[in-house]
């Protein structure tokens, strides 16, 4: 079981990767803040797998921490983006 957790564990953070390229090429505000938002999540549930993994019950209490900070961060960063414009969307001139 913990080689199974483990292998999927390396299969998402390969995946989280995938999300970074997103992060640092996409077109728009949008696809960073999204990309951005789902490796995040992706690491949350990384330290769910390894808390599994390990056996220790206090990496729960630091994976809802950081998912709380996830959650505040994305919405702070949508605010501040609609109060700002979306640049890219914009078709001033």
């Amino acid at each position: 079981m913990i080689n199974f957790l483990t292998a999927i564990a390396i299969v998402i953070g390969l995946n989280a990767l995938i999300c970074l390229y997103r992060a640092m090429v996409g077109p728009t505000s949008q696809d960073r803040l999204l990309a951005v938002n789902i490796v995040g999540t992706k690491t949350l549930v990384m330290v769910v797998l390894i808390t599994f993994v390990q056996g220790e019950n206090f990496f729960l209490d630091v994976a809802l921490v950081y998912a709380l900070l996830l959650f505040i961060v994305t919405v702070a960063l949508s605010r501040y983006l609609e109060a700002e414009g979306w640049e890219e969307m914009r078709s001033d001139g």
